[in-house]
């Protein structure tokens, strides 16, 4: 029964048998203690979408992004505005990022302005940055202005420029 044989003590054994691989212990979930994750990021609120179906006559502010697939027929106002493909606003955009992919008849004021290939714009555009893809279609004036949603001016040593253009891809 008791024996000073190390048989059953750890270590290598003398018997000549092969030593079997040991399985590995299963994961135990261990203690946070005082560990508190970080505050998780906010996350971005969607864009309040327009379907296609959708008119609206009148004005529509958001200080958050909105997508409009349907029609509008008033002013705009958001942080970011798409205009889908399908879409047309008649009125006056204002934003801070304007993504046009269809139709606007009216202005259009925002830091910064993208018509995309499938864009039409009959109206005047005042921009802090612009990008007009090659296939957009616009009728009116360009100007470049350091605060365009609000209409202020930084005084510069010639007056603005204005461009009147029309890009029309056969």
């Amino acid at each position: 029964m008791f024996s000073k044989s190390r048989i059953n003590e750890p270590g290598p054994r003398t018997t000549g048998e092969p030593e079997k691989p040991k399985m590995p212990e299963p994961m135990t979930a261990k203690p946070l203690g005082d560990y508190a994750p970080a505050a998780a990021p906010k996350a971005k609120p969607p864009a309040s979408v327009l379907s296609a179906d959708i008119t609206v006559v009148g004005n529509i502010r958001s200080t958050g992004d909105i997508q409009i697939e349907g029609t509008v027929e008033g002013d705009v106002r958001a942080h970011l505005l798409t205009v889908g493909e399908g879409a047309t606003v008649k009125g006056e955009i204002v934003a801070d990022d304007v993504v046009v992919n269809g139709r606007i008849v009216g202005r259009v004021r925002g830091l910064k302005v993208r018509l995309t290939s499938t864009a039409r714009v009959e109206g005047d555009i005042i921009h802090k940055t612009i990008a007009i893809e090659s296939g957009a279609h616009f009728e009116g004036s360009v100007q470049r202005q350091d605060d365009p949603i609000t209409g202020n001016q930084k005084p510069a040593l010639a007056p603005p420029s204005t461009v009147t253009a029309r890009a029309v891809e056969a």
